[in-house]
C-alpha cells in the first residue's frame, strides 16, 4: 500500500503530491494544464511509491531545495546550486528534489535548471514528456521481536536490530537508507519472525551480559549491522582480526558514544566520493586541518570491517570539532519493560545512557522570577498540597550532555527532557492514512488569556501553501471540550487552567482520564501542572504534546505558547521548538514534552527548518545558519542556505561557519518563509524582522 499520491492542480496547472500519512504535500506548476496518468511499473533507478506521466515543455518547484540532475544510469552529473543555471544536452536524465516528499523527474534533454532567489524550474528543449515520482520520508517496524527478561536474550534481540539497514556502505548515514528497526516486545520465549536476518558482515560487538550492557551498545549495534554476544569485556571485533576496546578511562557508555559518532561522522565524509558527491563543508574542514590518516576515495571501496579498522585510527579528539551536535541522547532506565522504547530511540540514532539525574521538588524547578510572579498564575493557588493526584511524579533534572534534545524513558518525570513511552510510540505507527486537511483546534477557557489565541489565530494555517483547517473556540464547556478531545484533531492548543480535577471549563472540569477515546494527535497543553492531563491524552491515543509540571504565570507563559505556535508553524519538531521557547521566558523550565518529542505539527518549507544567527558587519551581515535534523530528516541529512555565493552542504545540527552577506540576499532569505532569526542573542522572526533596525 502507497501513502503517496500524484494528482493533477486544481485548474490542471501543474502536479500535487500528496503524503497522507505523514500529511505533507508539495506542488509542481506548469504554465498550461496538464492531465496526470499513472505509470504501470516505474521509470526511475531509484524506488518511488507511485508515479505519473505529463505532456509538458517545464515544471516549477516554487521552493528553493537541494537539487541534483543524474543521468540514465543514476550516475551524478551535477548538484544545482541556489542562484545557478544549468543546460544539459541531448539524453536521458533524472531530476532530482529533496523536498518534503522526495520528488524525481525523468527527462529527456536538452533542458535548462535554474534555481533562482524562490524556486526551482526545469525547462525542456526536446521531447515533453515527463516522468514524475515521489518516495515518502515514512518508515516503520517491519516486524516485532519477542524476548524474555534474560539479558542474553535482550543481546540477541539488539542484533536484530540492523536488519533494516538498507546498505551496509557508508551511505547508510543518509537518514532514508538506514529503515526503522524491528519493534520488541517482551514475551515468555525467544523469537524472531521468518525473513528477519541482520546484515553478515564480519563485525561482532561483545558485551557483558547485562540489561544496561544492552541497551548502551543498541545504537552502535544498529548502525554497524553487529551480532551482538556476551562476552567477558566490552569490545567491538571483526572477522579480520580487528578490536576496538569499548571500555577506557572515560567509562563503558561514553567509549561506545564516541565510537558510534566517529564511524557515522567519518561515514558522511567518505560517503562524498559514493552516489552523492557534493562539496560538504565538513569534509573541507577535516581535510584542510590535516587530521585524517587515511585517503577517503580509497576508503569508501573498502569493506565495512576494513572500513572499521581505518576509521578507529584517526584521534576522536581532532574530529569532534568538526562533527555536528548529535540530535538526541536517551536516558533509559535498565529495566527489561524498557526495551520496547529502544527500536524507537535507535531510529532516531539516539545515543542511549543510564538515566542519572539531579532529584528536583517544583520549587528548586522554579526560578526566583516565577515566585515573584506566582499570584498571577494558570491554575491553583501555589500553597496548594502536592499530595493530590494532579501533582507529578518525581522530578529528576538529566545529566547535562552535548546533544540537542534528550529523552527520559523511566519513572520520573524529567526536566529539560522529553517524557518518552511506548505507548506514544505505538500511537505514531496507528496513524491511519487521511486526504483530510490538517486539523488545529485552538481552546481559550479564560477570557484574560485572548492575547495567545489572537496569535495562533494569525500563525497557524498563514502558509497559504499548507491544507491546514484551523478553528477557535472560546469557553468551551465540559461537553464541548470532551468532544474536541474525542475527535480527530490533529493538533489541539489549549490556553486555560488546569488543577488536580482536570481542565477547568465554564460549568466545571474535564478530565482527560474520563475520555472514551482521545482523537487528538499532538497537543499543547498552556496551563499550570498539566503533566498528568497529558500523560492522559498519550495513554488515550494521543502521539505526544508539551505540559507543565507546576505553576506558571499568565505573562510567561503567554510568550511561551506564541513563541510555541510559531515554531510548531514553521515545521519544528515538538521538543526542538520547545527547547528554543522555552528560553524566551522565565518559565520556560516548567514545561516538558510527554511521549514522541519527535512530532511535527507542520512541514518545513525546505527539508529541515533552519534557525539563522545574523551580525551586523558595517554595510553587511554576519550569518550563521543550523539546520534543525527531524525525525523524518534526521542526522545525516545535509542543506545549504538559499545565499548567494553559498554552495556547500552542512550536516543537520552544525552551526554553520560565517558568511558575509549582502542586505539584499539577507532580505530576500529572511522573505522565504517562517524562521526563527537571532540578532545579538534576541528572538526574531524572518517575517517581522526589518533590517533597516538593526
Amino acid at each position: 500500500m502507497t501513502f503517496v499520491e500524484i494528482d493533477t492542480l486544481p485548474g490542471g496547472g501543474g502536479l500535487r503530491v500528496t503524503d497522507r500519512i505523514e500529511r505533507r504535500r508539495c506542488d509542481l506548476h506548469t504554465e498550461s494544464e496538464v492531465t496526470a496518468r499513472v505509470v504501470d511499473g516505474s521509470p526511475f533507478v531509484v524506488p518511488v511509491d507511485t508515479a505519473v506521466v505529463v505532456e509538458t515543455d517545464g515544471l516549477v518547484f516554487p521552493q528553493l531545495v537541494d537539487t541534483y540532475v543524474r543521468d540514465a544510469d543514476g550516475t551524478l552529473v551535477r548538484e544545482i546550486g541556489h542562484f545557478e543555471e544549468q543546460r544539459f544536452p541531448e539524453g536521458v536524465y533524472t531530476v532530482e528534489f529533496s523536498a518534503p516528499i522526495k520528488l524525481y523527474l525523468r527527462v529527456e534533454g536538452p533542458l535548462r535548471v535554474t534555481s533562482d532567489a524562490t524556486t526551482v524550474s526545469v525547462d525542456l528543449e526536446g521531447d515533453p514528456t515527463v516522468f514524475a515520482g515521489a518516495r515518502s520520508y515514512h518508515d516503520r517496524p517491519a516486524a516485532t521481536i519477542t524476548t524474555t527478561e534474560d539479558p542474553e536474550d535482550l543481546l540477541r534481540a539488539v542484533s536484530y536490530l540492523g536488519s533494516a539497514l538498507k546498505t551496509v556502505s557508508p551511505e547508510r548515514s543518509y537518514p532514508t537508507l538506514r529503515g526503522h528497526p524491528p519493534a520488541i516486545e517482551l514475551g515468555e520465549a525467544f523469537h524472531v519472525p521468518a525473513g528477519l536476518e541482520r546484515p553478515e558482515n564480519g563485525v561482532t560487538i561483545e558485551v557483558p551480559p547485562s540489561v544496561e550492557s544492552a541497551f548502551v551498545v543498541a545504537p552502535l549495534a544498529y548502525y554497524l549491522g553487529a551480532d551482538v554476544v556476551p562476552g567477558d569485556s566490552p569490545r567491538v571485533v571483526t572477522d579480520r582480526g580487528f578490536v576496538h576496546p569499548l571500555d577506557g578511562p572515560e567509562g563503558f557508555e561514553t567509549v561506545v558514544e564516541r565510537t558510534l559518532k566517529q564511524v557515522f561522522f567519518l561515514d558522511c565524509l567518505v560517503r562524498t566520493e559514493g552516489y552523492y558527491p557534493v562539496d560538504l563543508y565538513e569534509r573541507r574542514a577535516v581535510e584542510d586541518a590535516g587530521v585524517l590518516p587515511f585517503d577517503l576515495a580509497e576508503t569508501y571501496d573498502q569493506s565495512l570491517t576494513e572500513q572499521l579498522a581505518t576509521y578507529l585510527t584517526a584521534p576522536f579528539e581532532a574530529l569532534e570539532p568538526h562533527m555536528p551536535t548529535w540530535k538526541l541522547t536517551g536516558h533509559v532506565e535498565p529495566t527489561p519493560d524498557r526495551v520496547e522504547t529502544l527500536p524507537f530511540l535507535v531510529d532516531d540514532l539516539a545515543v542511549i545512557r543510564t538515566p542519572r539525574g539531579e532529584e528536583l521538588t517544583p520549587a528548586q524547578a522554579q526560578s526566583a522570577a516565577i515566585e515573584t510572579f506566582m499570584r498571577d498564575t494558570r491554575g491553583s493557588h501555589p500553597d496548594q498540597s502536592c499530595g493530590t493526584a494532579g501533582c507529578p511524579p518525581r522530578l529528576v533534572r538529566p545529566e547535562p550532555v552535548d546533544s540537542l534534545e534528550q529523552a527520559w524513558a523511566g519513572a520520573d518525570a524529567p526536566v529539560g527532557a522529553s517524557k518518552v513511552t511506548v505507548k506514544a510510540y505505538r500511537n505514531r505507527l496507528d496513524q491511519e492514512p487521511t486526504m483530510a486537511d490538517f486539523g488545529i483546534a485552538v481552546v481559550c477557557n479564560d477570557p484574560e488569556m485572548l492575547t495567545e489565541q489572537e496569535t495562533a489565530r494569525d500563525v497557524y494555517g498563514s502558509r497559504d501553501e499548507l491544507p491546514f483547517d484551523v478553528t477557535f473556540y472560546r469557553n468551551l464547556s465540559t461537553d464541548r471540550l470532551r468532544l474536541v478531545l474525542e475527535s480527530d484533531v490533529d493538533f489541539l492548543h489549549y490556553i486555560g487552567h488546569i488543577d488536580d480535577e482536570g481542565l477547568r471549563c465554564p460549568d466545571g472540569h474535564l478530565d482527560a482520564r474520563t475520555l472514551d477515546r482521545v482523537g487528538v494527535d499532538v497537543f499543547f497543553l498552556n496551563a499550570c501542572r498539566s503533566y498528568e492531563q497529558g500523560m492522559a491524552l498519550v495513554e488515550g491515543g494521543a502521539i505526544g504534546g508539551v505540559s507543565t509540571f507546576d505553576e506558571v504565570i499568565n505573562a510567561g507563559a503567554t510568550t511561551v505558547g506564541m513563541t510555541m505556535a510559531r515554531l510548531l508553524n514553521g515545521g519544528f519538531p515538538v521538543q526542538a521548538a520547545l527547547n528554543i521557547a522555552s528560553k524566551e521566558s522565565v518559565v520556560g523550565g516548567q514545561y516538558l514534552v510527554v511521549g514522541d518529542g519527535n512530532v511535527e505539527v507542520a512541514q518545513a518549507e525546505t527539508i529541515t527548518p533552519f534557525i539563522l544567527y545574523v551580525e551586523p558587519d558595517g554595510e553587511r551581515y554576519t550569518v550563521r545558519f543550523r539546520a534543525y535534523p527531524t525525525r523524518l530528516c534526521g542526522l545525516g541529512t545535509t542543506a545549504t542556505p538559499a545565499l548567494r555565493g553559498v554552495g556547500r552542504n552542512f550536516l543537520a545540527g552544525n552551526v554553520s561557519r560565517e558568511f558575509a552577506v549582502e542586505k539584499e540576499d539577507l532580505s530576500a532569505l529572511l522573505r522565504l518563509g517562517p524562521t526563527p532569526v537571532y540578532v545579538d542573542g534576541d528572538l526574531h522572526w524572518s517575517e517581522e524582522l526589518s533590517l533597516d533596525d538593526l
